[in-house]
């Protein structure tokens, strides 16, 4: 199929990949709706928007609705259609739904402005994509089956092939090779499209990063083999761990058979305008977002690069960035070569950040690896470490079958939950994606909506003031910080710290208020002081973790009898959950920690006898 005089079609990624893999996904709309006119007078064949991390990242760090993006960004690109990346199962969250909340994610989704849905499976389980697909196609829009590209001793050109033809029989409209990490190579893409385009009847495209360098030949080669369309970031948002410039690609191809017709100065005015935006985000850069061939060796993509690095930093371990890049393959093997996409990418990433900063490979194991090796994300590419699965889920047997199968139906129990927070149907949508901080964003919208007389005052008398704010945005200079207050000193100090994260990330530097000032305890809200100081671990019954983290549930009280092995806690750290177990058998004496609690390593969170 030669697609020489055809009308090359360009994604645009700016507004969702481009600033998701150089500055973590931080854009806001405020920043995006001023543009939108001239991009959608582009002509692009579609603009990526939605999906990936976005939603995860409005609600954690932007305290922005989502679903109020999409519409707002429907009604400024009326002449574009809207593209958004989704997980298959796993929707936009790091779990398999129930397959009622597939249908309705997809119905909400389309009727609210998605056009195109570009649907992978992170494991490449062609059953984990079934029920998106069928949905997409049932609100009449456009299915675009993603293949995420890898390589390993399991992964071949013939098992791409087979995956394109069953997602073809699905119904797909388009077949996309996703190349997350920036692995392929021009003359290796070259011969994959060429298989592609000669045995499947729908239309190719290429998504590559361009971590490596090597992207936009491989765009080119692409197109010589008869790929149509090809994702592309404005100059401001491209190059490194992005995607080639689109600029730079539209100039490369004008006056030949690939010509996209795009209107190069108008282009420029884009890159302008986004130049200048991208400065208002710069505590979000990455030092790991340039070019970086290593890539082609850990296999890390650009984003997860970038999240291990805040995670690290978080940790205070950022110089040993070397070891756990080293050992992330490690791990993959173990867990028998899946794509590091999400969320296996945060999977394989977390578990060898564990590994490296306990100085214990597999001392720690996650909750997600776990599930993993049961086989609950789907059938693993291949063979799995049996000692590693041994170590983690004993003998248990592991399920052959789609494992949303084994998932009742949970919309209606969902909706009950959230109860009257939820004020739509994609509310509901919010929570089912992310209990936990779904459910605060939710609680705090319905705060924000409170008239200013029915916020109790700070008064000198009060013996504290459960609206007392921990967690606020700031504007400075122009710009937003979402400011939380995680612990404070004591008011008998001086000077009192305040312990505080700006944006997610926590400060270096402690924020020291006169005692004077603070030294009031009944005008600090209890909730600041959840973080208070625990005693240090030191017997074989104390319980602690290994990392910082906030606890996610605790599964004994005082009194309780348990069993060494047991699990007694569950934290959650880089957006993975870890169980805690017992270390010995014995009584549970005293439980120092509660749900949502911050915590930190060598605290006694729970003391057994």
């Amino acid at each position: 199929m030669s697609q020489a005089n055809s009308k090359i079609r360009i994604t645009e990624t700016v507004l969702r990949d481009g600033h998701q893999s150089l500055i973590a996904t931080r854009m806001r709309t405020e920043d995006m709706l001023p543009i939108c006119k001239k991009l959608d007078a582009i002509g692009f064949w579609a603009l990526e928007v939605w999906g990936g991390a976005t939603f995860d990242s409005c609600i954690r760090f932007l305290k922005e609705d989502p679903w109020e993006r999409l519409t707002q960004l429907k009604s400024a690109l009326p002449n574009t259609p809207l593209q958004m990346l989704l997980r298959g199962q796993n929707l936009l969250g790091y779990r398999h739904y129930s397959d009622d909340v597939v249908k309705e994610f997809v119905k909400l989704s389309a009727q609210n402005g998605i056009d195109v849905f570009r649907v992978f499976d992170a494991m490449n389980d062609i059953r984990n994509i079934k029920s998106s697909i069928k949905a997409i196609k049932k609100n009449n829009k456009h299915a675009q089956g993603a293949i995420s590209y890898t390589t390993s001793p399991v992964h071949n050109n013939k098992l791409f092939v087979k995956m394109a033809k069953q997602m073809q029989q699905m119904g797909c409209d388009s077949i996309v090779i996703k190349d997350m990490a920036g692995l392929l190579t021009p003359y290796h893409t070259s011969e994959l499209v060429k298989a592609l385009v000669d045995t499947l009847d729908i239309p190719v495209h290429l998504h590559s990063h361009a971590t490596a360098g090597l992207a936009s030949m491989c765009q080119l080669k692409a197109l010589e083999a008869g790929c149509i369309g090809i994702d592309t970031a404005i100059s401001a948002f491209a190059e490194g761990t992005s995607h080639p410039t689109t600029e730079s690609m539209v100039a490369a191809l004008s006056h030949s058979d690939y010509d996209t017709k795009l209107d190069l100065v108008s282009l420029q005015e884009i890159g302008s305008y986004f130049y200048q935006v991208r400065k208002k985000y710069h505590q979000f850069e990455s030092d790991y977002t340039g070019l970086d061939t290593r890539v082609q060796v850990n296999q890390v993509p650009g984003g997860m690069i970038s999240n291990l690095s805040n995670q690290l930093k978080e940790q205070g371990e950022l110089a040993r960035m070397a070891e756990v890049l080293d050992e992330i393959p490690k791990v993959r093997a173990d867990l028998g070569y899946p794509p590091l996409v999400t969320p296996t990418s945060q999977i394989v990433g977390t578990q060898a950040v564990l590994n490296v900063l306990t100085d214990e490979r597999y001392k720690t194991i996650t909750n997600e690896v776990k599930l993993y090796l049961q086989g609950k994300y789907g059938k693993a590419p291949g063979k799995i470490n049996k000692k590693i699965k041994q170590l983690a889920i004993g003998n248990e047997e592991t399920i052959e079958c789609r494992p949303a199968d084994l998932l009742k139906p949970e919309l209606s129990r969902l909706k009950s939950e959230i109860g009257n927070l939820a004020q739509s149907k994609e509310d509901v949508i919010i929570y089912a994606m992310f209990p936990d901080i779904g459910k605060d964003f939710l609680e705090q919208r319905s705060l924000n909506t409170l008239e200013p007389e029915h916020l109790e005052p700070i008064g000198e008398k009060e013996s504290f003031c459960p609206n007392a704010p921990t967690e606020f945005m700031i504007t400075l200079h122009g710009e937003q910080y979402h400011i939380k207050v995680t612990g404070t000193g004591h008011p008998s100090q001086e000077y009192r710290p305040f312990y505080m994260t700006l944006d997610g990330v926590p400060e270096e530097l402690q924020v020291e208020i006169l005692s004077e000032v603070a030294s009031n305890p009944q005008q600090v809200s209890s909730q600041a002081g959840k973080s208070s100081k625990r005693p240090k671990a030191s017997q074989p019954g104390h319980v602690s973790t290994s990392m910082p983290g906030v606890i996610v549930d605790v599964l004994v009280k005082e009194g309780d009898e348990v069993e060494a092995g047991m699990p007694i806690i569950i934290t959650e750290a880089m957006k993975m959950e870890t169980e805690i177990q017992a270390p010995i058998a014995g009584k549970v004496i005293k439980v120092y920690a509660s749900k949502g609690d911050s915590v930190n390593p060598d605290e006694i969170l729970i003391s057994i006898e």
